[in-house]
């Protein structure tokens, strides 16, 4: 038996995944590592920690399942997006790494805006937020000179992983888009974005198919966990497009989405010339020629749990939402709007607060426990619009997280969006879509799509209930009025928050 293994290199844990020819998991394991947060809005970790974590679990997953080093036949890797690896001469790290959710770098959005201007949409399709690369890279530019003077170049949280296994420093494309460094449609480095802020020359490491071999395992990395020097290792994606492929987001027509502590909407697209205006997010996907469209929920799940601890304690969640099935769409005349910590799209406003709409007497905790659900999913919806007004047709939507473990929300979710959603029988995330690249580049299956069809399987499709979809259509109209309506008045509270 052959196998391979899928390293999802997550905030804050590494997951591994044992996974056979027929998609079946064999071993699972995990490990956990810590972040460092020197002063509010900072972000950072050791990429050390992610070696080491990486280490524990392969020697771990080879333990407990017995399959012998021989058999497994690559691994590739999914791993959180944007965070800042910088390197030396001799490919040292030079400092931590500053995480996606690290916020330090709002001059650096309002700078790059004012040098690229419209360029920073026509060249990499999304907009300066502080999550992404560069800014962090100018952030060290400008207030660490001395030691960004060292800086050899860059790489992001799993190639530099990928670079310890290996040996080779590369860049993998689909981590590549969320760097504000690449030309997201032509799939190569911009040479204008790097010659406006100075770069050096060969800061941007040569890139990497997602499929695409690396190398093999380096003989120190391989005796350290237990595996075969002659370990193919590919170069995997962002967490997100590999979502997307444990998903089985892989050909047209065909959403994700995804409810955890925050929400995303994403879309598969073959079309290059797609532009959102900086609206969505728009990044190479794991597959050669393709793109993924994507909206964000700030406080999708995160809603849910708020209201859970703040008004209803004692129960668990089956419990909360055992009533809310009985309550007809629109919650009796009540609307929630989950910008509890701002929203990113489509109004990307971190001062945006949320709001209970149209409350009265007669509603009771679970009218407001279905309007939260509802907002939650009126909030994806405006990307899945964002969606259909660029001409992306979403024909399918795949649920998967939190929201896909409750029969009513995934009937909710059919009904706004107004299309069949259907959830998967086996949920394994990202660490599955890096499995089934480390499948596809050891010659399993000639494409992604073709593995999909072999490794994933659905649950119940969800069909648009009409009476329901038609109600819900006019109280989205509504909904999309209450942002415009409460951002003054947010504004007005910003002085006495907390």
């Amino acid at each position: 038996m052959k196998y391979v293994i899928g390293i999802d290199l997550g905030t804050s844990s590494v997951k591994t995944l044992l996974v056979n020819k027929e998609g079946e998991i064999k071993g699972e394991a995990t490990a956990s590592y810590p972040l460092i947060h020197e002063r509010p809005g900072y972000s950072e970790q050791n990429p050390e920690e992610w070696v080491n974590g990486t280490v524990a679990c392969l020697k771990q997953l080879l333990q407990e399942s017995g399959v012998a080093a021989e058999e497994i036949e690559g691994i590739s890797f999914s791993g959180q997006m944007h965070g800042l690896v910088l390197l030396d001469e001799q490919n040292q790290v030079l400092r931590n790494a500053m995480l996606w959710n690290d916020t330090r770098t709002t001059q650096e959005c309002r700078e790059i805006e004012a040098k690229l201007g419209n360029q920073l949409l026509d060249i990499t399709r999304n907009a300066a937020l502080e999550g992404f690369t560069l800014p962090k890279i100018l952030w060290v530019q400008k207030h660490e000179p001395e030691l960004f003077a060292k800086a050899a170049r860059f790489v992001l949280p799993k190639d530099y992983l990928r670079y310890r296994m290996t040996g080779r420093v590369q860049m993998e494309i689909s981590d590549a888009a969320g760097t504000l460094l690449l030309n997201v449609p032509e799939g190569a480095w911009s040479d204008e974005i790097v010659r406006a802020f100075g770069l050096p020359e060969g800061f941007c490491p040569p890139l990497l198919g997602s499929t695409e071999e690396a190398g093999t395992l380096l003989p120190e990395f391989a005796q350290r966990c237990g595996l075969s020097p002659n370990t193919r290792v590919f170069g995997g994606g962002a967490d997100n497009a590999c979502g997307a492929v444990g998903a089985g987001i892989v050909r047209q027509g065909d959403a994700l989405c995804s409810i955890g502590t925050s929400g995303v909407v994403l879309t598969y697209e073959e079309d290059k010339s797609k532009d959102f205006g900086g609206k969505v997010h728009f990044f190479n996907h794991a597959h050669s020629g393709a793109f993924y469209a994507m909206g964000v929920t700030l406080a999708a799940g995160y809603s849910l749990s708020w209201f859970k601890d703040s008004l209803a304690p004692g129960l668990s969640f089956d419990e909360l939402l055992a009533p809310v099935g009985s309550l007809p769409p629109g919650a009796e005349g009540l609307l929630f709007t989950p910008y509890l910590v701002g929203e990113r799209t489509p109004h990307a406003d971190s001062v945006i607060r949320g709001s209970f709409i149209g409350l009265s007497g007669t509603h009771r905790r679970e009218h407001l426990a279905r309007a939260v659900m509802e907002g939650i999913t009126f909030s994806l919806a405006e990307s899945v619009e964002l969606f259909r007004e660029a001409g992306i047709s979403v024909e399918r939507v795949i649920s998967i997280g939190g929201g896909a473990k409750n029969p009513v929300w995934l009937q909710m979710q059919a009904d706004i969006f107004g299309t069949p959603v259907v959830s998967l029988k086996n949920e394994q995330g990202p660490a599955m879509g890096a499995a089934m690249m480390a499948a596809v580049g050891s010659g399993w299956f000639g494409s992604l799509k073709d593995c999909a069809d072999r490794f994933i399987g659905y649950g119940k499709t969800y069909e648009p209930i009409p009476a329901n979809a038609a109600a819900y259509a006019r109280l989205f109209k509504v909904y999309q009025q209450v942002y415009a309506a409460t951002r003054s008045l947010n504004e007005g509270l910003q002085e006495f928050r907390g």
